[in-house]
């Protein structure tokens, strides 16, 4: 039987990266140079399965490969690569700007609270910039998301959120112009299994606190649980387990950080029966103890962007 193109390529946490999500925000931001220096200006076609991409590219050249085509891109402009799109980039060295990442659940917020301007995060999405006030407006927007996550401080959790949510509805803004001034919509693949995933992704998020088995998971989008993995490894690179685990992880690193709850409190609301089965569970993912964790959160002035993951 033939194999899909989409089997073969690589599902990356960040663009470049095969690593944990390496923050305990919701978010990630960095300057499009800092990375792709790194690998030639050059990032190979790859998908995310639970990320979002919002690239702001004030100037430069991209090449952007989006599902099988290529299209050649001139800044400013700003690109919008939803979760499962397959793309790669090829960067001019002249490139300035920035990409910003959205885990899923601050997509899923932003869903639930901005509703329809929210679904210009689902379409791929080219948008050239002018030089009008929404242009500035959209450009100051990115350079407080970038100072806040690089310069944390006090409320930077609600602030950032905040900022993401106006940015959001600038990018919606774009999108509904008139065709005629040059938002170009791009393709995107859709297919059942692609759906089952999300569908997957989707009950994880609003039932991960109570930790479920697979296999009541599997029967709720009515498959076998070892369909619900193989299609997981398949597009998700990970396991159906590991992506309920990441996200139990991720929640907990958040309430560390960001909460003066005890390790117990914390145990508690992620569904662990004992503190010490919590305990055990993080720091086979993290290599840390919960309470060393946050020491080191509070003690780090800036988050660990930089800083490599937990090898998979």
């Amino acid at each position: 039987m033939a194999t899909s193109p989409a089997t073969d390529v690589p599902v990356f946490k960040l663009y470049g990266e095969t690593q944990h999500w390496p923050t305990p925000d919701l978010l990630h931001c960095e300057s499009i140079p800092e990375r792709s220096r790194l690998h030639d200006w050059r990032i190979p076609p790859h998908r995310h399965a639970d990320l979002v991409h919002l690239l702001h590219v004030s100037t430069g050249d991209v090449a952007l490969e989006l599902e099988g085509s290529t299209r050649q891109l001139q800044g400013p402009l700003v690109i919008v690569v939803p979760a499962m799109s397959i793309h790669g980039f090829r960067f001019s060295p002249d490139i300035r700007g920035h990409i910003i990442t959205l885990a899923r659940p601050l997509v899923e917020r932003l869903d639930d609270r901005l509703a329809e301007q929210a679904a210009t995060l689902t379409s791929a999405a080219a948008h050239p910039l002018g030089e009008g006030r929404e242009t500035a407006r959209l450009a100051t927007l990115v350079a407080q998301i970038d100072d806040e996550y690089r310069h944390p401080a006090t409320g930077r959790d609600h602030l950032l959120e905040a900022l993401i949510q106006a940015l959001t509805v600038e990018i919606a803004r774009l999108a509904d112009r008139d065709p005629q001034l040059g938002s170009r919509p791009l393709p995107r693949r859709r297919d059942r299994a692609r759906e089952h995933l999300q569908n997957y992704l989707a009950l994880i998020e609003g039932q991960f606190r109570q930790q479920p088995g697979i296999e009541q998971f599997a029967s709720q989008l009515g498959m076998t649980s070892a369909h619900l993995n193989m299609l997981c490894r398949r597009l998700a690179g990970r396991s159906a387990l590991q992506l309920l685990h990441e996200r139990i992880l991720l929640e907990a690193k958040r309430q560390l950080t960001y909460t003066n709850m005890t390790i117990s409190q914390v145990a508690d609301t992620l569904g662990f029966s004992e503190p010490a089965y919590f305990t055990r569970f993080f720091k086979r993912l993290t290599g840390h103890s919960p309470r060393d964790f946050r020491l080191r959160q509070h003690t780090t002035e800036a988050p660990e962007s930089d800083a490599p993951g937990q090898a998979r």
